[in-house]
């Protein structure tokens, strides 16, 4: 009895599953055929699903408004997007169709913020949270974008000595700012307390000694961030907890203060069997908040989160062909793809990331253990999907047959362009993949563009100054 690589994932997860069927023996992403775009654009190819992108923000906008109708809470729910996610206009300008607010990370972001004004794209009502570290010359556009007349801008302070430094440039209009709570990280991090942000024990001495009597100022958001994003665990409860006590002492003191700010986004799905019940976490949060300003009876605040990953990762794709299946030994079987894994998912490589990766075709095929390995010279070039070092199970082909297999790693939307640099030089000067863009017109049906060929030749020689 053969044990396809069908049977295997039907005996292992729940299938087909959102994102994720067969058609014609060939596997379609959110309905779309990916053997058409192999056939039509070729490989290596990224792609990002447009729609998908909508979906994520609708499904998080209606969970947070459905829990706090339910519980009968106060404040509202803002969703704002982490421009640094994926600064793709196309990926924002799909956003912004959607009421979404921004967040900001660094100078250059400004002037991101401003190239979407000129474009017609936002207004200057638009809520813009302003985070991370603060040079002086990120601190001058914002007071640059205030001027304007973007008075929904709030600049969360990492550090205090933003605090000074922003005072010493002396704002011409009442500013709105936050502070960032300092957390403990978790027991497996290098270090003990994050370098972002300022220590819980120092916010309320700096409101009162500062902010309380500094008219420029007007305190209107608590903020902080778990690197690992919200998940039921005793850890991110006792960083939440931690930081809801602290907007409650601070509350006492401030009466501007209106704000929460949760921070770190909700996980994605990187593998089949993943499972996250959203709306259990986000009546947590919701009644955590609730009863604890019932107890002190103070006002209960407008929630806000700041989802990157969460809005686009779920919605991008790289699809590779295998281009040579190499026996190393009696045990190992090397699948070598047509680009460098280190250069296209470079999360993978560098943080250990787990993506979802399905064959394209083949699946009535056997299945077996296989590594895969990209086509640069290091060693490190290749993708396990369970614990270091160990293989992944994935169709088995002769070397004769015809048709190519072809592999899809999925859910791979966010930071990959964005830390492997894109459009630059890349290890062993790999060309950047084509990249596609896919969406769907009035009537559903896919309409796909090229945002962008394979990297040339005569691009990589021009950035190495080889056409001078």
């Amino acid at each position: 009895m053969k044990n396809t690589y069908f049977d295997l994932i039907e005996q292992s997860f729940y299938f087909p599953q959102d994102g994720f069927d067969l058609r014609n023996e060939g596997l379609t992403f959110h309905g779309v055929s990916l053997k058409y775009l192999i056939e039509k654009h070729g490989t290596p190819f990224r792609f990002i699903y447009l729609p998908k992108i909508g979906d994520q923000i609708k499904k998080a906008k209606n969970l947070f408004n459905r829990v706090i109708k339910n519980n009968g809470y106060k404040g509202k729910y803002n969703f704002c997007y982490c421009t640094k996610c994926n600064h793709f206009y196309h990926v924002i300008n799909e956003a912004l169709k959607h009421n979404v607010d921004l967040e900001t990370s660094s100078s250059f972001d400004i002037d991101l913020i401003l190239s979407l004004h000129q474009k017609g794209r936002i207004k200057k009502n638009i809520k813009i949270l302003h985070n991370g570290y603060k040079t002086d010359d990120y601190l001058h556009k914002i007071l640059k974008l205030h001027a304007m007349g973007f008075t929904n801008s709030i600049v969360i302070f990492d550090s205090i000595n933003e605090y000074h430094r922003l005072t010493k440039m002396k704002p011409k209009h009442k500013i709105k700012v936050g502070v960032r709570m300092s957390i403990n990280e978790e027991p497996q991090s290098a270090y003990y307390s994050s370098r972002l942000g300022i220590p819980p024990g120092d916010i309320l001495e700096f409101f009162l000694k500062d902010l309380k009597t500094n008219e420029a100022f007007e305190l209107k958001m608590l903020h902080f961030f778990v690197d690992s994003g919200i998940k039921d665990t005793p850890y991110y409860w006792g960083e939440f907890q931690k930081a809801l006590k602290l907007y409650v002492l601070l509350k006492k003191e401030c009466e501007t203060l209106d704000s929460f700010n949760l921070g770190g986004g909700f996980p994605i799905r990187n593998h089949l069997g993943f499972e996250y019940d959203y709306e259990y976490m986000i009546n947590e949060i919701v009644g955590n908040i609730k009863a604890a300003c019932s107890d002190f009876k103070i006002p209960e605040p407008d929630i806000y989160t700041e989802f990157g990953k969460y809005t686009v990762g779920e919605a991008g794709a790289i699809i590779f062909q295998v281009l040579e299946q190499k026996q190393q030994n009696d045990n190992e079987v090397w699948y070598i793809i047509d680009n460098s894994l280190m250069n296209t998912i470079p999360d993978a490589w560098s943080i250990q990331e787990k993506f979802i990766l399905l064959p394209v075709n083949k699946w009535n095929h056997e299945y077996g253990r296989v590594n895969i390995g990209g086509i640069s010279c290091d060693h490190s070039d290749y993708y396990n999907s369970e614990d270091f070092n160990q293989e992944v199970s994935l169709p088995l082909y002769e070397k004769e047959d015809k048709e190519p297999l072809y592999l899809g790693f999925f859910h791979t939307g966010a930071y990959q362009d964005s830390v492997s640099g894109y459009g630059g030089i890349k290890h062993c000067l790999i060309p950047s993949p084509k990249h596609v863009i896919i969406d769907r017109d009035d009537a559903g049906n896919i309409v796909d563009t090229v945002y962008r060929e394979e990297q040339s030749v005569i691009e990589m020689f021009k950035i190495l100054g080889y056409d001078e």
